[in-house]
């Protein structure tokens, strides 16, 4: 087992989906200004919109709710460790997350949050998106 408690054959296909994901900059969102980097995921015929905000405190990394979003999760909490907070949100007309979001968050940084979903969560939703 690895330190996010996974099966190692489960971790190497995530590591192997992450490396093929392909980045390209976001369109600035409509919910107001970004509060940190960024980008468009895309793995497969999917995307999801992942922002990464840095901060003394520690570090944030949300992305749209769903399986490309859970795999970018699950692939930064390989390479950070697991998550201090894990949180989703819900979607509302006009914000950066539409449909909705996960966050991760390291280190003392707080996030607000409509649920809280597992790890176990994270990897389910991820299946749908590995090959």
């Amino acid at each position: 087992m690895n330190p996010l408690g996974l099966d190692d054959g489960l971790v190497r296909r995530l590591r192997a989906a992450g490396g093929t994901i392909a980045w390209r900059p976001a369109r600035p969102a409509r919910g107001g200004r970004p509060r940190g980097t960024v980008r468009v995921a895309r793995l497969g015929d999917d995307e999801a919109t992942v922002e990464i905000r840095e901060e003394p405190s520690g570090a944030t990394v949300e992305v749209d709710a769903g399986p490309v979003g859970a795999v970018v999760l699950l692939v930064e909490a390989d390479r950070r460790g697991l998550p201090a907070t894990l949180a989703s949100r819900n979607g509302r007309a006009g914000a950066p997350f539409p449909n909705g979001s996960i966050v991760a968050a390291w280190g003392a940084a707080s996030v607000a949050a409509d649920a809280r979903p597992t790890v176990h969560d994270l990897v389910e939703l991820a299946r749908y998106a590995l090959p």
